[in-house]
């Protein structure tokens, strides 16, 4: 009995110890920090209201997001911003590390937290905008656009003061962009910090807006949190990247293809199937010009038709530039954001695997027509064997171990048994041979 109660006591004791230490951490002010590095695209905006979310439910003091974008597409980056004026804690986006980028929508994005800095070697601006295809928005088309924008960032920074909006204008009119130490200077950003640590120090104290009122940050002795972006954002994020989308377009239709041409097998079908899927996800998400899909399905219309037709790999090198031109228009045409662009020597050095794999496929059929027959009784032509039987012109021979019916060919010699013969002509079932 003596030693049941000592293990209650003890298992007692270190319920209340673990009780004790989980409160005081529940009392530490808690900072979540999210990592915004890449396009501003839809899975980057499922990851931020993830991570809103988990920050509401740590009663969080503050969110670091720590943003790296070229810029991204207009209506996820609103979306964003109403995310991010909506959360319950104060967001404070930290353009960040050295040499990153606020570009186009991400500096509309920096603009929208309720505190913003950048590290030194930063930038932030270039926020004109373009049309899904790419393309420099024109006209009438443009000026409404640029307006509503303009709108939008002037509610965001007209409590900083004239020259925060007047720049704010700049970089939606004029794709103007600055440096961490011009922002500040303007007061469009607030800190210029070395890194997360130095920012949670300035921010010990800070008075942020929010929509219930003002309220002072607390980040002494700050505990911080990291929310990292899961597998599955990561991947659809990856689908995003123009590289990866034509990648996947291109091993699917060859995928496709393959299993067209010699059906039955199921992988090819379904890999081609599977890589086609998503690469039309990631071309959703893209600005490309569809324009170009036609010189593609041309392309490989080409690579069939040389391995039907005898053309010796005329269709096939036509058929890699009609792929190098559609891929290049597709995804590259003029107006498109350098972080949307594929790579041109990946797209020529596809186009010329793709060639070469359909000019090896060319010429193994070609050596299949030129190879001889391997089987029927044509196979025979030009062996030797033996005569078992022969009585006059007919008889019976023995050709490759098997036993023939035979007749003389004109011109031959006299056949006798055991002589012997070559086959010279086939007739259905029986052979016509002269004696060797």
């Amino acid at each position: 009995m003596k030693q049941i109660r000592i293990f209650l006591l003890s298992i007692t004791v270190l319920a209340f110890f673990s009780a004790t230490i989980a409160s005081a951490q529940s009392d530490e002010p808690v900072a979540v920090v999210m990592t915004v590095d890449g396009p501003i695209m839809p899975p980057m905006l499922e990851y931020i209201k993830r991570g809103i979310k988990t920050a509401e439910q740590r009663n969080a003091e503050v969110i670091v997001m720590q943003l790296n974008t070229p810029g991204g597409s207009i209506a996820t980056m609103l979306e964003i911003i109403e995310v991010m004026r909506l959360s319950e804690v104060p967001i404070v986006v930290y353009v960040s590390p050295k040499e990153a980028i606020a570009g186009s929508a991400g500096a509309l994005i920096t603009m929208a937290g309720h505190a913003s800095a950048m590290a030194p070697g930063t930038a932030i601006g270039a926020a004109s905008p373009i049309e899904s295809s790419g393309a420099d928005i024109e006209s009438t088309l443009e000026s409404k656009v640029k307006e509503i924008l303009k709108a939008k960032a002037r509610s965001l920074v007209e409590e900083r003061g004239a020259e925060a909006v007047k720049l704010a204008d700049a970089m939606i009119d004029e794709a103007t962009a600055v440096t961490a130490k011009e922002a500040l200077e303007v007061n469009l950003i607030d800190f210029i910090s070395d890194d997360t640590e130095d920012l949670l120090q300035s921010l010990n104290g800070f008075i942020v807006q929010m929509d219930d009122g003002k309220i002072t940050i607390n980040t002494e002795n700050v505990r911080t949190e990291d929310i990292n972006i899961s597998f599955i954002e990561q991947l659809l994020l990856m689908l995003t990247d123009p590289n990866i989308a034509f990648l996947l377009l291109a091993i699917g239709v060859q995928g496709i293809l393959i299993e067209i041409s010699s059906p039955g097998g199921w992988f090819a079908g379904f890999l081609g199937a599977t890589c086609l899927t998503l690469a039309v996800y990631g071309m959703g998400v893209l600005s490309v010009n569809w324009f170009g899909g036609i010189f593609l399905i041309i392309a490989f219309v080409l690579f069939i038709l040389d391995i039907k037709a005898p053309t010796h790999g005329a269709l096939t090198t036509a058929g890699v530039a009609s792929f190098i031109v559609g891929a290049l228009v597709l995804f590259n045409s003029p107006g498109t954001p350098q972080f949307q662009r594929v790579s041109v020597p990946l797209v020529i050095g596809m186009g010329i695997f793709i060639g070469l794999l359909f000019f090896g496929i060319l010429l193994l059929a070609l050596r299949a027509q030129n190879n001889p027959i391997q089987t029927g009784s044509e196979r025979l032509l030009g062996k030797t064997g033996t005569a078992k039987t022969f009585t006059g012109d007919a008889g019976q021979v023995q050709v490759e171990s098997e036993l023939w019916s035979a007749e003389k060919s004109a011109g031959s010699e006299k056949i006798s048994k055991g002589d012997s013969v070559e086959v010279v002509e086939v007739r259905g079932l029986r052979l016509i041979v002269k004696k060797k």
